[in-house]
């Protein structure tokens, strides 16, 4: 499989304008697939998040781009292609302007991360500058690589990735091969769908399974109480009914214990 779609779509995107950017998961020219699961309408388009940084030490796995992510990575490669840059240039500044990093749920992650001893892992004070003076070590992808719509939404899980067959079929014929190429490379499950991906691939011998993260909580703000007994800060008698401690902490310590093994 070709890693790169870019220069299949290269022309289309350098043509787009404002009003197109506006409404880009409509826009038929980005289709890649679509079918019925029951009732609904499921729907990939392609939006360029296919660079892979190789170098990295570990990798970020979200669901699947939003629209909104979709938007900013057209208009990257939009202004890139227009510039005169390489396929392979702007790729990577599409990739990079529309990842994971302006999220809002990145302290509650670097939180997470260095309690259970990333950052000493990867020989660095803090997995913060994986943001920063660091980011050559991190590779940012989602489950589902390209956008997915369900009835013109952003996909949110349902139908299940791993039940549903064309989704797995896209979850192993994309971000397998993608992660395939980053053999060393930690995986960061963010959340429990993402995780159960994950480790379909194992099963399928895609990716070590030894090396992926699973059992940290979403980094979501909607999580906050969960984050905070994870890593300590609010003790087991003042979290509310809805925290399953137990189950918190059995995650953690398979967690310390896998880190401190790697």
């Amino acid at each position: 499989m070709d890693n790169n779609l870019l220069p299949k779509f290269a022309k289309q995107i350098e043509q787009l304008s404002a009003a197109d950017l506006a409404a880009i998961e409509a826009d038929e020219r980005f289709n890649m697939e679509e079918f019925t699961e029951g009732t609904k309408s499921v729907r990939m388009v392609y939006a360029p998040f296919d660079h892979v940084n190789k170098q990295a030490k570990i990798v970020i796995v979200g669901m699947t781009p939003g629209a909104f992510q979709a938007k900013q990575a057209h208009a990257a490669a939009c202004e890139a292609l227009k510039s005169g840059v390489s396929i392979s240039e702007a790729s990577k500044k599409a990739k990079v302007f529309a990842s994971f990093s302006g999220e809002p749920m990145r302290g509650n992650l670097i939180k997470m991360l260095d309690y259970i001893g990333v950052n000493q892992l990867l020989g660095i004070d803090s997995t913060s500058s994986l943001w920063t003076d660091k980011s050559a070590m991190v590779h940012f992808t989602s489950a589902l690589r390209y956008p997915v719509f369900v009835d013109g939404k952003n996909w949110s899980g349902q139908p299940d990735m791993v039940r549903t067959p064309r989704l797995k079929n896209w979850l192993e014929t994309y971000t397998g091969a993608e992660l395939k190429l980053l053999p060393d490379a930690l995986i960061v499950p963010l959340g429990p769908k993402v995780a159960s991906a994950m480790l379909h691939l194992a099963d399928q011998g895609m990716i070590d399974g030894s090396r992926i993260l699973d059992g940290l909580p979403h980094p979501s703000g909607a999580n906050a109480e969960r984050i905070a007994y994870f890593v300590d800060e609010k003790p087991a008698d003042l979290c509310s009914i809805k925290v399953n401690t137990s189950k918190l902490d059995t995650a953690r310590d398979a967690l310390c214990a896998r880190v401190s093994l790697l």
